[in-house]
């Protein structure tokens, strides 16, 4: 069976830099890495009495990792904005229930821009936020900020299939 079912000619993999990330309908911007999205079921260890020392598992808690999103510091407040919806005392955004979780969608791309693949984020929100990175003259590097965020559950976009490739 082809690994790729409607380009069987395709053997390699897709790459891990070509990727898109957006929330409330907007594209991050300058965003240039993104931890793994996981999630881990627990085993529950569990033995009869009866039975000679041989343990027994089966499922229990299931955990999802956070992810962290950096981004080059540019005049873009997308990840300013969210951080502030959390455990804001101030101004209107002031612990907004409405706003402060969002579904994030993460799209892996092919060469040529175009989504084969894509994951959405559920009940997202901010945990926390680094609004400047460590600054120093010697360096020689862009600034970065990061976003961590933390989500109940993740799915397959079914709806994004595998494009035909010329």
């Amino acid at each position: 069976m082809p690994m790729f079912n409607v380009n069987a000619h395709r053997i390699d993999p897709y790459k891990n830099f070509r990727f898109r990330v957006t929330w409330d309908g907007r594209v991050v911007a300058a965003l240039s890495k993104m931890s793994a999205v996981k999630k881990t079921t627990e085993a529950i260890e569990w033995r009869v009495a009866a039975d000679a020392g041989i343990v027994r598992k089966m499922p229990g808690r299931t955990k999802f990792e956070p992810v962290t999103f950096e981004a080059g510091l540019t005049h873009d407040r997308q990840f300013l904005e969210w951080a502030n919806q959390v455990n804001n005392p101030q101004g209107e955004a002031a612990n907004s229930l409405v706003n402060y979780r969002k579904s994030v969608r993460v799209e892996v791309l092919n060469m040529q821009g175009v989504p084969v693949m894509a994951f959405n984020l559920i009940r997202a929100w901010a945990s926390e936020f680094q609004a400047l990175p460590e600054m120093d003259a010697n360096a020689n590097a862009v600034a970065i900020q990061t976003l961590k965020v933390e989500y109940e559950n993740f799915v397959l976009d079914e709806a994004v299939t595998e494009p035909a490739e010329t």
